[in-house]
Order: structure tokens, then sequence, then C-alpha cells
């Protein structure tokens, strides 16, 4: 059963309050389920979503080089000042991406996202 990703970002979204952004971007950078939380305005224009999904997956494909060696990503967070971005490998081709307050239980929120995607996880 394919997994709806509207309703699973709104249900990231839903997860903690801290939670400013959830969605699903595929392999050529655009986004194709989610967005911000409604209460939420976003910092980065369109653009620089743009270009930010783009740095993600730009990263992502720098450490498949090296799965042979330390085996799949299963996440990435990186924290900035004002926010944490997460990054979670749904399949090869598509990449749950969430940003959050700083400091907020990333662990939570990818054991979460884990737990929803299940079988759907990263296949190559």
């Amino acid at each position: 059963m394919a997994i709806n990703y509207d309703e699973l970002s709104k249900k990231v979204l839903a997860l903690d309050s801290q939670i400013r952004f959830a969605g699903i971007a595929n392999s050529k950078g655009e986004l194709v389920a989610g967005g911000h939380k409604e209460s939420i305005d976003g910092m980065l224009s369109d653009d620089e979503v743009k270009m930010s999904i783009h740095y993600a997956l730009q990263k992502r494909e720098l450490y498949t080089n090296l799965a042979y060696k330390i085996g799949h990503e299963t996440s990435s967070i990186t924290e900035y000042e004002k926010v944490t971005m997460i990054s979670v490998p749904i399949n090869s081709n598509e990449l749950f991406m969430v940003s959050t307050e700083p400091r907020a239980d990333y662990l939570k929120i990818i054991d979460y996202i884990h737990s929803a995607l299940g079988s759907e996880k990263y296949s190559v």
C-alpha cells in the first residue's frame, strides 16, 4: 500500500510544536508533498527553498558514494543558529525533509518518520 505523503507530512507537522516544515522532495528537487505549518512564516523565499532542497540532495549524493563502506544514509541533521534541518531518505528518488526550531527533539521526529515509512523505507 502506497503512503500518502501529504497526510504523512501533516502528521509530522502535528508531532511537535517546534516543527516548522515537513515535506517530500523528488530527485529533480521538486517539492511533491507537504509544506510549512500554517502558523509559521517561512524564513526562505520560494527560490531559497529550491536551493535548500538542491543542497540536501547534493549532500545525500556525496555520502551515497561512501555507502559501500559505511552503509546507506538513514537520516541527516544539520543545526543552524535559527533552524535545524533534517532529511530522511525514503528511497533512491525521494527525500523527506523537515525543519524545526533549534534544539528540537530531532531523534523523536526521525524515529516517527522511519516508523511511518515502514516497508517503503530505503529501497535501492
